[in-house]
């Protein structure tokens, strides 16, 4: 096994040092995505790939959404031997310096696994995010076939297994912006890949900065859902033949 750091990064280049700086304990490899940011942006990592060894910038040379950049680190990752992607936010929001060596450790154990991170929010959670949060879920659960079995769909606070993540990408198209979180889940759960689910502390700082863009996400997620939603008829009987079988395996431990 050998896992690593992604980090896409979008107008958020101010907050990247502090990210970096708390992951470069663990000696992994970082992935920084640039997704088309601009020159101040740039600049500051610069900086964090001139002070931390480990760091590797990949650059999209225009914005391309936070779904189009894990699907290529998943790619790059694959190509430098990287089995555990691990993908953190560039904003800070994560307490990454208490989770993150419980989230490897996880992962390490159980190498087949998606570990997904269920986030532990305080009062800085803003009313209008907890709402589509939990629109977001209901909807993740419908398409999955998981009622009650998935605590939070739109955590960026994950570790993939990078070939089953790699299989995905070569044969769907996945939401390329504020969907994919989800996306991805409900995929790597319809290919079988099972699913820990541990948390993780997050804070809203005041004063900070979303990439949420109203009409463009909205439309994106509406149509990510959409799609997913045709996925699940077409796979239901098959989905549903699994479920079974599962349940059965279950009640004959």
């Amino acid at each position: 096994m050998r896992q690593a750091f992604v980090i896409p990064v979008y107008n958020h280049g101010d907050t990247l040092g502090s990210v970096v700086g708390a992951l470069a304990q663990y000696k992994l490899p970082i992935l920084v995505i640039d997704d088309g940011n601009d020159q101040a942006n740039k600049d500051c990592i610069a900086a964090a790939a001139r002070e931390y060894n480990d760091v590797t910038v990949i650059v999209n040379k225009r914005n391309r959404g936070k779904g189009y950049s894990v699907c290529r680190a998943v790619k790059e990752a694959r190509k430098m031997g990287i089995t555990h992607l691990f993908q953190i936010d560039a904003d800070g929001q994560h307490d990454t310096k208490s989770a993150c060596k419980e989230f490897l450790e996880a992962s390490k154990a159980n190498p087949n696994a998606l570990i997904c991170g269920c986030p532990q929010f305080d009062s800085s959670l803003p009313a209008a995010r907890a709402k589509a949060k939990k629109i977001s879920n209901a909807w993740t659960e419908f398409v999955a076939l998981s009622k009650g079995k998935i605590p939070d769909s739109m955590c960026g606070y994950r570790i993939y297994p990078v070939e089953a993540f790699y299989k995905i990408c070569k044969s769907a198209w996945i939401d390329s912006h504020m969907g994919f979180d989800s996306e991805i889940l409900v995929r790597l759960i319809w290919a079988g890949v099972p699913v820990i689910y541990k948390n993780v502390r997050v804070t809203y700082p005041v004063g900070g900065k979303s990439n949420f863009r109203v009409v463009r996400d909205n439309i994106h997620i509406s149509f990510m859902f959409a799609r997913l939603t045709v996925g699940m008829c077409l796979r239901f009987p098959w989905l549903m033949a699994r479920k079974i079988k599962q349940r059965r395996q279950e009640e004959a431990r």
